[in-house]
């Protein structure tokens, strides 16, 4: 694989589990870092109703589409796949008024504060 398909794998990859913990099914190791408790304290309802929108929106993708990523040892499948499965997550955060840097800083103050999560 060349080096330009190599990074838009993990570029792509970055969108779809950039909050997971744990290594995901685009290639990612990319946990967000913890966040300062200032902005921690920034988060709305508005954001919080946003973000768990996204957040259901997210998984139901990726339950779409992991398996198939999983599937295939096609590359240009595996990338055509990957496009698609960004695209959807885009789209998703976009219909919530989210970008994926502030789909990120929600999923940390919501991972660190037990209220928020509740």
């Amino acid at each position: 694989m060349t080096i330009l398909k190599s990074r838009r794998l993990i570029i792509g990859g970055l969108i779809l589990s950039a909050h997971l913990p744990m290594a995901t099914v685009w290639g990612a190791d990319s946990a967000p870092k913890q966040g300062s408790s200032a902005e921690q304290a920034n988060v709305t309802d508005e954001d919080l109703r946003a973000f768990a929108k996204a957040y259901v929106e997210y998984h139901n993708i990726r339950q779409n589409y992991e398996p198939r990523l999983n599937g295939t040892k096609d590359e240009e499948e595996k990338e055509k796949l990957q496009r698609e499965g960004d695209n959807k997550v885009k789209q998703a955060l976009e219909k919530q008024g989210l970008t994926p840097q502030s789909y990120n800083r929600l999923f940390v103050a919501v991972n660190n504060n037990q209220q928020l999560r509740q």
